[in-house]
């Protein structure tokens, strides 16, 4: 996203029904993971930590209300949610949940839950271990479910072009520099927390380096 327009970046808030919903986390993110290996653990959690302070935001080892605010769960199979205990506390309706997503044939699945004026406050994210999610690096892994989970994204922003790049000359994956930007102006102190008109989208994009 070089240079990106008001528009470009409108596109990445407007969810189907044309409405604009942006909300940012209002609190410090807490994260936990769950289903991965202690060495995968640590990076995944490496990267998130990475990610959130690029952003300008920040972290904690617990959150005095809830504990964890960031639960990341890995699964083989959808089933699997059915045998997390206390998730069904936390997600209404999770049988019909889980039939929706294994019809869908769906690899992940995020959800989140706002304090009463609209921000972040917790975010759930289910990744289903198949396929690309499979062979992905943990790292890499950490990065782009950190991004997905900074912003209440459209469900489309990332259809056609991840948030994630390699570098020319090799080595691991980065954010892409546009979309590291667009989440240090996203939390930029000034910025509102939830937005749910378009012109948010020229706040933001005013706050984007050129010519990068």
């Amino acid at each position: 996203m070089t240079d990106p327009t008001p528009e470009d970046v409108a596109a990445l808030f407007t969810r189907p029904d044309g409405s604009y919903a942006f909300a940012r986390w209002t609190r410090p993110i807490a994260p936990i993971v769950f289903g991965i290996d202690d060495p995968s653990l640590d990076v995944v959690k490496q990267a998130i930590e990475a990610t959130v302070f690029a952003a300008g935001h920040r972290m904690i080892e617990l959150d005095p209300e809830l504990g964890a605010n960031l639960m990341i769960f890995f699964l083989r199979d959808w089933s699997e949610l059915t045998e997390v205990p206390s998730l069904e506390a936390m997600l209404p309706d999770l049988p019909a949940l889980v039939e929706t997503l294994q019809s869908q044939d769906a690899t992940q699945y995020r959800t989140f839950r706002f304090d009463p004026a609209g921000g972040i406050r917790a975010a759930f994210v289910f990744l289903r271990m198949t396929g690309g999610l499979a062979v992905q690096p943990a790292a890499d892994l950490g990065l782009e479910q950190a991004v997905k989970a900074l912003l209440t994204w459209a469900p489309g922003a990332f259809a056609v072009t991840s948030p994630l790049a390699l570098p020319p000359d090799g080595g691991p994956a980065i954010l892409r520099p546009g979309i590291a930007a667009l989440l240090t102006a996203a939390y930029d102190p000034v910025m509102p927390d939830t937005a749910s008109d378009a012109s948010h989208a020229l706040r933001l994009a005013a706050r984007l380096p050129r010519g990068g």
